[in-house]
Order: structure tokens, then C-alpha cells, then sequence
């Protein structure tokens, strides 16, 4: 049965998306069956997997809010071993609707269950925020993976996210650990981002990946032209750091 990861962290721009992406592709490139879930309403995780979010009819708004089985949603993607739950605007509507609804926050495990069991690894990539969406991503995994960037705010973000992580084990998901915290656009030559390191290893000890995400123009290109950096430009800084982390994620769960 799979295992699934919440890729989460409700501050934007910390690279949250861009881990999702480069790792789906990094583990499925090793073999392994990757489902990407995108539950963030900009579907940047979809476009990223060069699909057309525009022209999506089916996404996980429908999956999340009607009676459509995720068999009817998922989409293959043209990467080795990634398939791929697409997101677009429409989701946007969803945190309001949801309320509404009748298990609101076990819609997307009650969808996962059903076909966790074709997959080695689901991670979802979560929105920019601790709504609904997120809590039913919460809900849904094994286990959150929090990329961070090594600046102040970061670790201001990391105690509301600690504080949700909390409220969801005691009220749906007992079992939800965490797997680990990841630095983004790390830049070792900053003081700030030493000061930052320190403070997470004494906030979260065993929990800090070795490997770092260096700031890298090849994964701020990738995106645009619909690939994981891994088949954009394999060479680069940006596409080994995620290899690497990859290869880390693969040995902390003894795959």
C-alpha cells in the first residue's frame, strides 16, 4: 500500500510546489510509481507536469465536492512512473463549499483509498494555507514533508503549521507524523540562513534532510516549459540536489 505525503507549508514562495514536482519525478525516474496530488486552486503542480490547466474538465474540485471516482480524474503524464491528480482555479471555491458538506475533512482519504494500493508513492501538494483543503490533505497522509526557506518568517510559519499538525492528530488523523523538513533556496554564505538552520535542528531534531535546495535558475525555468528539472536540464545544480533528495527520502523509508 502506498505511502502518502503531504507536501505543506500555508507560506507561499518557500518552494513548496517546486519539492512536489522535482521529487514525484526524481522518485518515479528510479522506478518507483509516483501519484502527484494537486490540491493547491493555482495548479502550479499541474502545469508543472505539462498538463493544460485551462483546459482541465475534470480536476480535484470535482473530486472533492461531487461524486466523481479519482479513476475518472487522474491523468498519465508523459514522465517515467508519474501519474498525476490535476488542480485548476476552480478549487478555489472549494474551502467555502466544503463547509457545507458532510465529512468535509476525510473527502480526499476517502478518494485516496481507493487507489493508494497502485502506487508506491502519493504526495499531495498542498495550498498556501491552513483551510479546509490543507486539513483534508492532513487528513489524508501518513506523513507531512515541510519545505522551508531559510529566512526569519520561516520559522514563524513552521510554529502555525506545528499548531494545525497537532489540532488534526487529536481530531482525524492520530496516526500523522512528520517525515522531515526540507531547506529551499539555501544560500550557506548568508548568516541568516546558519541562525536558521541552528533553531531547526533544536526545534525538530532527526527531522532536518542532510540535503539542501540550492537556489538554482534551471528550477525557476523548468515550470514554464511544463517538466520536472530532472528532464529540463538533468545536469544542473537544481535537478542533483533533488536526485539527492530523492536518494535520502528512499533510505529514511528503507525502500
Amino acid at each position: 500500500m502506498g505511502k502518502i505525503i503531504a507536501v505543506a507549508n500555508q507560506k507561499g514562495g518557500v518552494g513548496k510546489t517546486t519539492t512536489a514536482v522535482n521529487l514525484t519525478a526524481a522518485l518515479g525516474a528510479r522506478g518507483y510509481r509516483v501519484l502527484l496530488v494537486d490540491v493547491d486552486p493555482q495548479g502550479n503542480s499541474t502545469s508543472g507536469l505539462g498538463v493544460n490547466k485551462r483546459d482541465l474538465r475534470q480536476s480535484t474540485y470535482e473530486l472533492l465536492l461531487s461524486s466523481l471516482l479519482p479513476e475518472q480524474v487522474l491523468r498519465h503524464t508523459e514522465f517515467k512512473n508519474v501519474d498525476l491528480l490535476p488542480s485548476n482555479i476552480a478549487l478555489a471555491g472549494a474551502e467555502i463549499e466544503l463547509v457545507e458538506l458532510e465529512n468535509r475533512a476525510t473527502r480526499l482519504k476517502a478518494a485516496l483509498l481507493r487507489i493508494r494500493e497502485q502506487y508506491d508513492f502519493i504526495l499531495i501538494d498542498c495550498p498556501p494555507s491552513l483551510g479546509i483543503i490543507t486539513i483534508n490533505a492532513l487528513t489524508a497522509c501518513d506523513t507531512v514533508l515541510i519545505p522551508i526557506q531559510c529566512e526569519y518568517y520561516a520559522l514563524e510559519g513552521l510554529s502555525q503549521l506545528m499548531i494545525t499538525l497537532r489540532q488534526v492528530k487529536r481530531l482525524y488523523n492520530p496516526r500523522i507524523e512528520i517525515e522531515g523538513v526540507v531547506l529551499t533556496m539555501y544560500d550557506g554564505r548568508l548568516n541568516l540562513t546558519t541562525q536558521v538552520v541552528e533553531e531547526l535542528k533544536r526545534v525538530l531534531p532527526q527531522k532536518i534532510y542532510r540535503t539542501v535546495i540550492p537556489r538554482n535558475v534551471r528550477l525557476s525555468e523548468a515550470p514554464s516549459y511544463g517538466q520536472p528539472v530532472l528532464y529540463y536540464d538533468r545536469g544542473s545544480r537544481g535537478s542533483q540536489a533533488y536526485e539527492e533528495l530523492a536518494e535520502e527520502f528512499l533510505q529514511r523509508n528503507r525502500r
